[in-house]
């Protein structure tokens, strides 16, 4: 019997060994992956960077009869449509997690969670056609009544602007909004539930009442999770092409703070003029995807960062 024993042991530690390999190289796979991807985008973008070198990113000009290309522009739009997608969709998603979670009795529950699950997946095609059909038209109007309702305010009235378009950053940031909100709200939820019980049946038992329950024990402990589901949509938000490239209005040059005026961002730009780009036009175009993919990894480790903090946070405080 333990010679049986040994052999057993033999194998499991064989078999131990193999799977710790075997996940190394998957891992090194992704690593190699993302560095033959960062390689061939910068070696594409030499011709462009080559030509205008870091006026590329400073530059409002955007020309191929000139040869000039210069991406601040689409890098504004990018940022501006996905911090307006975020502040849009924020609230609602934490809103509708914290409902499903703490107040949806359980026959609610289930079809919501279903409802959400189910918007997540809905092309993105979907959402620009509804948003250039449709929604573009509906929102100009509103745009105008906001307009003149905030035009007296300092700033305000800058960022709800004169002459509202109905392709716009705003626009674009809503219909961003509606697509990251099922991400942000089913990513929070499963953070959310993973709560200890024990933690908010205390604060109950003390006489808290169902938000200071909330407020104490679930935001508290669920911290670190909500942040990374921001920083996700976040990064959906940013790399959106076809939804942002038909409702922003493709225009150039556009670098103002106004969100009722026409725009245009890196993904858009990338897929609205590839098919009729010369050699150096397309250089310019590989560069604004590399500047997407650094923008892109910049977020997601300054999420795990945030997210490491707040639980080496967490452990400090219950220790």
């Amino acid at each position: 019997m333990a010679k049986d024993a040994l052999e057993l042991q033999g194998t499991g530690g064989g078999a131990d060994q193999a799977f710790r390999w075997g996940v190394r190289a998957a891992a090194a796979m992704v690593l190699v992956v993302l560095a033959m991807v960062a390689l061939s985008m910068t070696s594409r973008s030499g011709d462009v960077l080559g030509v205008m070198g870091l006026d590329f990113f400073g530059s409002r000009r955007w020309s191929e009869a000139d040869e000039l290309y210069g991406a601040l522009p689409f890098l504004w739009g990018t940022l501006y449509t996905a911090v307006i997608a975020i502040v849009l969709a924020v609230p609602v998603s934490l809103g509708v997690a914290l409902f499903v979670t703490q107040v949806a009795p359980p026959w609610l529950k289930k079809p919501m969670i279903y409802v959400l699950d189910l918007l997540a997946v809905v092309p993105s095609v979907v959402f620009g056609l509804w948003g250039v059909m449709v929604l573009s038209g509906e929102l100009r109007e509103v745009y105008l009544v906001m307009h003149r309702a905030v035009d007296w305010i300092p700033v305000l009235g800058d960022i709800l602007g004169p002459s509202p378009q109905g392709r716009s950053f705003m626009t674009a940031g809503v219909i961003l909004a509606i697509m990251i909100t099922p991400i942000i709200t089913s990513l929070s939820r499963e953070v959310i539930e993973t709560t200890p019980p024990g933690d908010k049946e205390a604060a109950l038992a003390l006489g808290a009442t169902r938000w200071e329950m909330i407020r104490a024990s679930v935001l508290p402990h669920s911290k670190g999770g909500l942040v990374a589901a921001v920083m996700l949509g976040l990064g959906r938000a940013m790399g959106e092409t076809i939804a942002a490239a038909l409702v922003i209005g493709s225009a150039l040059g556009q670098t103002g703070i106004n969100a009722f005026a026409s725009g245009n961002s890196m993904p858009a730009v990338i897929a609205n003029e590839w098919g009729e780009a010369n050699d150096l036009h397309k250089s310019a175009l590989v560069a604004l995807a590399m500047t997407l993919f650094l923008l892109t990894i910049v977020i997601n480790l300054s999420a795990s960062a945030i997210v490491r903090r707040s639980m080496v946070r967490g452990r400090g405080a219950s220790t």
